[in-house]
């Protein structure tokens, strides 16, 4: 077959390749006209054929991929909605740390053997289920201080001009018997004791005694090192009903709690001293309880982890 060059046999020039066209009923697409086939003189078009089923076949598929794209979007914005809505509610139902304490809430275990008293080495268990906020800590130290004085009230028949005479048998005279006792004076031991015993209980330590100590006071803060100080109170005294826990030392106290303070390096060693042996005082610079000269004092906790 050649085309309208003479004697060039399968030419490949633009014009479409003429073959006989084959005998089948017009086609019409949703245009509503006859296309896709086009026949001229008996002779089958196979370039406009495919021309034709071609675009008729991207004309079909566009709402196809639309609708695709939509779908795909649809679903992004779902699970990010879902997604938005699951993180608010976790953030929602987190509870707040406590006031002034950094991860109060976040338990902290420590282990440590005794030292300088009558029976060393036998072995230590803190628990602290968490700290003590600020308005608990602020309650033992105020615990301390005395409280301010009432106001003075006015003198009642002395400051009355109608009432009773003075040194009149009718009236409470001077020196009579109707004077009221003057208060005992403020002993911040006895308040203290009070405060420890109304707090909540924050820990347990536990040793080789039959019961544990309940932990009512529990505070942390940094040392210039990097390290932690860790302040602790028992409601009662170290080795109470028992021996073991006699400290070496000459001089001891007599308090019916005990107050105990750690202080360890950045790789949370170091050791513990207590009041058995020292006196209880408030360190105002840090604003919490505290061990009156803890340099001097001897160590009653000894490699103490945390």
């Amino acid at each position: 077959m050649s085309c309208g060059k003479k004697n060039i046999p399968h030419c490949q020039c633009n014009t479409a390749i003429q073959r006989p066209a084959p005998q089948y009923p017009p086609m019409s697409f949703s245009t509503g006209t006859e296309e896709g086939l086009h026949s001229s003189g008996g002779v089958w078009n196979t370039s406009a054929q495919a021309n034709d089923l071609c675009e008729e076949s991207m004309r079909l598929n566009m709402p196809i991929k639309r609708f695709s794209s939509a779908l795909v979007l649809f679903g992004l914005a779902i699970a990010s909605l879902i997604t938005t809505t699951i993180t608010t509610a976790r953030a929602q139902q987190a509870p707040a740390p406590a006031q002034g304490q950094t991860n109060a809430s976040v338990a902290v275990n420590l282990t440590a053997t005794s030292a300088n008293v009558s029976q060393p080495g036998n072995p230590v268990r803190i628990n602290v289920l968490r700290w003590s906020t600020d308005a608990e800590r602020n309650q033992f130290v105020a615990s301390m201080n005395p409280p301010a004085p009432a106001p003075a009230q006015a003198a009642g028949a002395a400051g009355d001009r109608g009432g009773a005479p003075r040194g009149g048998r009718g009236g409470a005279g001077r020196g009579g018997r109707g004077d009221a006792a003057a208060p005992a004076p403020f002993d911040p031991i006895v308040s203290l004791t009070g405060a420890i015993g109304k707090a909540p209980t924050v820990g347990y330590l536990w040793t080789n005694e039959v019961a544990g100590y309940s932990i009512r006071y529990a505070y942390r803060t940094s040392l210039p090192d990097g390290g932690e100080r860790i302040i602790l109170a028992t409601d009662r005294r170290l080795g109470g009903f028992g021996g073991a826990w006699k400290p070496l030392a000459p001089t001891q106290t007599e308090y019916p709690f005990t107050i105990i303070e750690m202080r360890l390096n950045p790789r949370g060693q170091g050791e513990g001293k207590t009041s058995l042996t020292t006196k209880v005082i408030v360190d105002s610079g840090a604003g919490t309880l505290a061990l009156d000269n803890y340099a001097a004092a001897p160590a009653i906790l000894a490699s103490v982890k945390r």
